[in-house]
Order: structure tokens, then sequence, then C-alpha cells
């Protein structure tokens, strides 16, 4: 398989994953209410585990690596939040903050053109980093799915249409940067980690809280299962 078809292939299966964990929300009631209320938050958290996963495991280390500043790092990492921040504000302001959709959206963009741009470069990491884009996309599928069912009018049919939409994003993202990205590993490393600190952001400033639940001990395992598994699979594929 040539690397563009790869890819394509990878990034395709991790977008299909946003659809796939909406069609998974379309089960709107669990019985009994907690149970659902318990769900809902630990699936929250367990999404917030991998994308630490992602950021701590492959962007940060990868994008310092190939960047070599740890001062320039630092900026673009810090850029990343910053600007993450700036938008959310924006879109608070205007009343259309959907912190779970904005989440998923944000950060499978760069994502992808992360993947293709190591890709490009030979990284053994790219397939994890499909991998970490797959596994969170499912959750954050299934609670943007919720979040937008209960802050608009429209309808279940309309927002899967939104989430199938996104799936061609991938793909287009991943050559992207494998055909222009990658030209330039320090441009390509200053992305990894303007979208990890934007994914951080988001993670401790809408993801964390949402997840939290008084008396309730399944959200706070769910992150940590989230980031073991992120674990297991850098082991898997770095060997070490």
């Amino acid at each position: 398989m040539d690397e563009i078809t790869a890819i394509i292939l990878y990034t395709v299966m991790a977008g299909a994953c946003i659809p796939l964990g909406g069609l998974i929300a379309l089960r709107q009631k669990i019985r009994p209410s907690w149970l659902e209320n318990e769900l809902r938050h630990s699936i929250i958290a367990f999404g917030g585990g991998i994308l630490l996963a992602a950021v701590s495991l492959v962007l940060v280390p990868e994008g310092v690596a190939y960047l070599e500043d740890s001062l320039v790092s630092a900026m673009a990492f810090t850029a990343g939040g910053l600007c993450f921040f700036f938008l959310e504000r924006m879109l608070g302001a205007r009343r259309r903050e959907k912190p779970q959709f904005m989440a998923m959206l944000l950060d499978f963009v760069p994502e992808s053109i992360a993947l293709g741009g190591i890709f490009a470069l030979g990284s053994p990491l790219a397939p994890m980093l499909a991998l970490f884009i797959g596994l969170q996309n499912l959750p954050e599928g299934f609670n943007a799915f919720r979040e937008l069912k209960s802050g608009t009018d429209s309808g279940r049919g309309k927002i899967l249409l939104v989430m199938v939409a996104m799936v061609p994003l991938g793909p287009l993202m991943g050559i992207l940067g494998y055909t222009y990205f990658s030209r330039d590993t320090a441009l390509l490393g200053g992305i990894m980690l303007f979208a990890a600190g934007g994914i951080l952001y988001l993670i401790f400033q809408d993801i964390a809280p949402q997840s939290r639940m008084k008396r309730h001990w399944a959200p706070p395992l769910g992150a940590v299962l989230g980031f073991s598994l992120g674990m297991i699979s850098n082991t898997l594929v770095t060997g070490h």
C-alpha cells in the first residue's frame, strides 16, 4: 500500500468514528436514569483521557523533536492554547459554544495534517496517531451528538449528516500535510504543538469539568482508562 492510499484509509477510518459515535448516541434513553448520566460522564472522561494520551505521547514529543528548539516549542504550544481560548470566547459571546463539538472539530483537523506529515517523514508513530484520532473521535462523536441534540432544534438525521460531512476533512488535511507540511519539519512540529496546546486547553476548560460528578467514581476512572489505552498503544507501536 502506497503512503497516499494509507493516509486516505487511516483518516477515513478515524473520521468515520465521528458519525459512528453519533449513531451509538441515537439510543436516547438508558434506564435507570442514573446509569445514563453515569455513562455519559464516563464517555466524556474517556475521550479526555485519549486526548491527553495523544498530547503527551505523540503530539508533544514529536513536535518538540521536529522543532529542535525548546523556547519555540513552548511558544507554539502556548499559542495553540491561547488561540483555542479566544475562539471559544468568541463563540461564547455569540452564544454558540458547543465544547464537545468544537473539541472534535478543532483537534481532528490539525491532527489529520500532522498524520499526513509524519507519514511522509516515515515516523513509526503514524499508525498510533491514527489510532488515537479514531479512539477519541468515537466518544467525541457520541457526546457531540447529545450536545447538539439537546442544544438545538435540529433533527437527528441533520446532526448525523453534519457529522458525516466532517469525515472527508480527514483525507483532505492528511494529504495536505503529506504534500506540503512535510517539506518543512519545523512547521509540522509547530502545527503538532499548536494542536496539543489547544487540545490541552479544551480538556481542562470544557471536557474535564463536564466529566465530574459528585460522589461518582466512574468518570475519573474513564479518564484513567482512556490514557492507559493510549499508553498500551504507544508500547505496542514503539516497543518501549
